[in-house]
């Protein structure tokens, strides 16, 4: 086999302190484990950490299924602005593609989860459609940028 073939197909690891955190759509957002950082070619991952009060602002993902899993503390999620679904330490929810969702954490801890998009869309920048305005939209960070395949 060719290197090339060798470092495509080779386990990956990252870990999700040396991500840096985006928190321009709310909370601490990492993308992981992605296109970019292990050239993932189906979806990606990362985690999510939401203080008492934060949220992550509403969208929808119109090529992915959107998977959740609250591994601390509590998580709310608004489906389609109108269904509002709980979650507690132990359990997943799964968006399907299309749905505008909103997360958020009304309880009086930390909240951790890990979230998987997948198949992956297109193109990166066609992965995530804003539709309510975002809470950290004054900071200068960039969109978390997920790539390609490699």
């Amino acid at each position: 086999m060719s290197e090339q073939v060798d470092q495509l197909s080779a386990p990956a690891k990252v870990a999700a302190c040396d991500v840096v955190p985006n928190r321009r759509r709310g909370g601490d957002i990492r993308v992981v484990l992605s296109p970019k950082t292990v050239a993932s070619t189906s979806g990606f991952m990362g985690t999510l950490t939401l203080a008492p009060g934060e949220y992550v602002a509403e969208h929808y993902h119109p090529y992915s299924e959107e998977f959740l899993y609250v591994v601390r503390g509590r998580l709310t999620a608004r489906i389609e602005g109108a269904q509002t679904i709980e979650l507690a330490a132990g359990e997943g929810l799964m968006v399907p593609k299309g749905l505008r969702h909103r997360v958020w954490n009304d309880g009086d801890e930390e909240t951790h989860a890990v979230f998987h998009l997948s198949p992956l869309a297109p193109r990166p920048d066609l992965g995530h459609v804003d539709t309510e305005p975002l809470p950290q939209s004054g900071i200068a960070e960039p969109v978390p940028d997920v790539g390609g395949p490699r």
